[in-house]
């Protein structure tokens, strides 16, 4: 496995929009994370080998917010290419999730907030996540 400081090829990665009933979306603060610590990114994470696409989304909407996916909808895809060379290369895969349960976040997140398209300004995104978020508002 490359390290994200020799990276040579794209990692797919899914991105979960999960909104609530005014029409806000779920973003979390990230903790104990090599990358984007402090920050704030939309629910998700890379697929690893062997999973498929849509039992990441399920896996990942469990693990970091204990949410059940009841749905999974794909939006749209994202190049997120590397900002320094030998970075990591994300090809970010977003889908919107209707979701039951209860909102209990792990180890990876600090805090979690519902933001609208007038709060995306205020919240510090990784991950090329702002750039996603404007265009599921767009459209």
């Amino acid at each position: 496995m490359h390290s994200s400081a020799t990276a040579t090829f794209p990692v797919p990665a899914v991105r979960l929009i999960v909104t609530d009933p005014d029409g806000r979306v779920l973003i979390l603060r990230r903790q104990h994370s090599g990358s984007g610590n402090g920050q704030w990114c939309l629910p998700g994470g890379k697929v690893d080998y062997g999973v498929t696409v849509e039992q990441a989304v399920r896996d990942e909407l469990k693990e970091e917010t204990g949410l059940d996916c009841l749905e999974a909808t794909f939006l749209f895809y994202q190049d997120s290419l590397p900002l320094d060379p030998g970075t990591m290369h994300c090809i970010n895969l977003y889908f919107r999730c209707r979701t039951a349960g209860d909102l209990v976040l792990n180890e990876e997140s600090s805090e979690f907030a519902w933001i609208g398209p007038e709060q995306l300004g205020a919240f510090a995104l990784v991950f090329r996540n702002d750039e996603g978020l404007e265009r599921f508002w767009r459209s």
